[in-house]
């Protein structure tokens, strides 16, 4: 059947707003406990969810309505549940105490202190307590104070400081007999993907901490994810080869003794920058082998490592992302994807190389002659570099365009900045691609998968070479004649946000923008974020107030007189880590310019939207406005939004 001629932008899509708002929730957090296993889903209403899966297949929800295991240590949190024989003990979101519940039950609260919050936490039986992460916010005016606490499972006795005295503590891990405990630790202005420490200490009757000893990193090496193996060995992931790699405290092997081991040394990421707790790219099955993943360029491996011989080999899987990795009786649990599946749970049996999908984040009824597949592409960029991109080419089943036209482009700036985007299918990528959008999807200077020093190409240049790599991308693929240069749009949330702004405060290269909570004032940010970043710019920028002039130089807010196009801004107005009024203040600014502008706050939206109805109406009001801007019609109705001096 011949296609329809239509213009690029018109084509009728089946990906909707409602489709994409409706259908999807997200799926985080594995934990496996005996034969079950459990996982958080964030729910289009708001709520996370933990689910359990029993081996019959039975699915049910253990969170009740009223309730969201969710933390906000270090306002980003993760790992914020654990369950230990049937029994959940998790972080609640509305008033962040720890509960107790068996499953079926009513939760019960094990904390009552107003001001603390919890997540990371593990399970020490014999002293019948939990060992967590703790996040002091109970004194007003003052900076929060980060510890590692235990936690009575009765409630009886109160809470115990067990290690303090740094800025930040995370990832507490007894080893088998919960006679040593790890842990990892750090301090201002270092961010954990920059440098932490690994301590071991002996936990003494009392169930003090008692003789301390530090294992690996310092102030230039990154280490994540420590973990004993069954057999009392202490495994870790550092980057101290410029690659994210696992590594053995080789504590009692000679020779030589006390020094770390590379396990399989490769130039791939076995982590990801922890901006919230509990990843896991590792598991041990048995006191012989583990299963590991890691990320090179984008592109993910699950690998089988016997730890005695070091031999590899990898594990044929359907998916080209792949994380929160769980071994247990031979059977691993991940959370995966591919080009051609959204995000999902999955159990592969590591005896018979079964794969079986338990959860997917949504359905895909649609006919998948309809989506268009990524293009990994490399590009010349500032500085004689290479930047990296997944190119989407504009597809449809049932349109095409006229031969002599070419697409507008959608260039996407993730956030992070230290994260990264891969090839897994993605509903908000194709909504764009079956209209008739080209999309770059750009993992610029600073992104995780390439390297250490990759991602330290953005210390000391934010707001410069994310937006350089963002620029070049859109004139590269205008130049191979894959985009239409007049019609340029770029779109990002958080740090992306940023990213837009500068873009289009900067340069003249793009004709229309959409910023996500994004950050217009970098000296607001410096001065009004919370802890957890609070001396982030120190790396990416500079010292504050010391070269404040470095800050007032890259704050579009200060620039506005040179931006010469039209943006959309939309905003959670609860949002802790970017505040309300860097958006305003940047609407405020164009519209008494007299430029194109729209501002679309949603009440009761953090850092991130997760209501359905929200991420809906953003999603059509972005069509919307480049659709006003750019001078096609779409083929969607769609609810119209204020856009001043239009």
């Amino acid at each position: 059947m011949a296609k329809q001629l239509l213009p690029y932008g018109s084509w009728k899509s089946p990906v909707t707003a409602d489709l994409i708002a409706a259908a999807h929730v997200e799926l985080s957090r594995l934990c496996v406990d005996g034969d079950a296993l459990y996982w958080i889903e964030a729910r289009p209403d708001g709520r996370n969810v933990i689910v359990q899966h029993l081996p019959t297949g039975e699915i049910t929800d253990v969170t009740p309505a009223g309730y969201s295991a969710r933390s906000r240590v270090h306002e980003y949190g993760g790992a914020e549940y654990l369950v230990v024989d049937g029994i959940v003990y998790f972080s609640n979101f509305a008033d962040q105490r720890l509960y107790r519940q068996a499953v079926g039950e009513v939760p019960q609260p094990m904390t009552k202190t107003d001001g603390m919050r919890y997540a990371d936490s593990v399970m020490d039986f014999s002293r019948q307590r939990l060992i967590v992460v703790r996040e002091d916010h109970s004194v007003a005016e003052s900076q929060p104070v980060n510890t590692l606490v235990s936690v009575p499972l009765d409630g009886a006795e109160a809470e115990q400081v067990l290690v303090s005295g740094n800025d930040f503590y995370a990832a507490p891990r007894l080893n088998p007999g919960a006679s040593r405990i790890a842990w990892l630790t750090w301090s201002h202005p270092n961010m954990p993907w920059d440098g932490t420490e690994l301590w071991v200490g002996a936990l003494l009757p009392d169930g003090t901490v008692g003789e301390r000893r530090l294992v690996a990193g310092g102030p230039q090496e990154s280490i994540c994810q420590p973990l004993w193996s069954p057999d009392g060995q202490l495994y870790f992931v550092s980057d101290r080869t410029g690659w994210w790699n696992l590594y053995r405290w080789n504590e009692k092997e000679a020779p030589p003794a006390g020094v770390t081991l590379p396990l399989y040394p490769v130039d791939a990421e076995f982590a990801e920058p922890p901006w919230g707790f509990g990843t896991s790219n590792y598991s041990f099955d048995s006191d012989t082998r583990l299963v590991c993943v890691y990320n090179r360029h984008g592109e993910y491996r699950l690998v089988s490592l016997n730890i005695q011989s070091l031999h590899s080999e990898v594990i044929d899987t359907r998916n080209s992302v792949i994380g929160d990795i769980h071994v247990h009786n031979s059977q691993a649990y991940f959370v995966g994807g591919s080009e051609t599946r959204p995000i999902e749970i999955v159990m592969l049996d590591l005896s018979t190389g079964s794969v079986l999908a338990l959860r997917q984040s949504q359905s895909i009824d649609i006919d998948a002659t309809y989506f268009s597949r990524p293009r990994a592409i490399q590009f010349p960029t500032d500085d004689n570099e290479i930047a990296h991109a997944f190119y989407y080419p504009p597809h449809s089943a049932a349109f095409e365009a006229p031969a002599d036209t070419q697409p507008p482009l959608l260039v996407l700036s993730h956030g992070g900045p230290t994260g990264s985007t891969g090839t897994v299918f993605s509903y908000a990528i194709q909504f764009w691609t079956t209209r008739g959008f080209a999309v770059l999807d750009v993992n610029y200077r600073g992104s995780t998968g390439y390297g250490r020093a990759y991602r330290d190409r953005l210390k000391g240049a934010w707001g410069i070479a994310d937006v350089a790599d963002c620029v070049n991308g859109a004139r590269y693929l205008v130049a191979q004649g894959l985009s239409d240069g007049g019609r340029l749009a770029i779109a990002g949330g958080s740090a992306g946000g940023y990213t837009v702004l500068c873009a289009l405060t900067f340069y003249d290269t793009f004709n229309a923008g959409a910023s996500y909570y994004g950050i217009s004032d970098l000296e607001a940010l410096a001065r009004d974020t919370h802890k957890f970043e609070s001396r982030y710019l120190d790396s990416l920028i500079g010292k504050y107030p010391e070269e404040r002039d470095i800050y007032v130089e890259r704050s579009p807010i200060h620039h506005v007189d040179q931006l010469a196009c039209a943006l959309v801004l939309f905003q959670g107005l609860d949002d802790p880590i970017v505040p309300p009024n860097q958006s305003q203040m940047m609407y405020d600014a164009l519209r008494s310019r007299g430029w194109p502008v729209a501002y679309v706050s949603f009440p009761g939206e953090q850092h991130g939207f997760v209501q359905a109805e929200n991420i809906k109406r953003s999603l059509e009001a972005e069509l919307y406005f480049f659709a006003r801007i750019f001078g096609f019609q779409p083929a969607d109705t769609i609810e119209p939004i204020h856009i001043d001096n239009l």
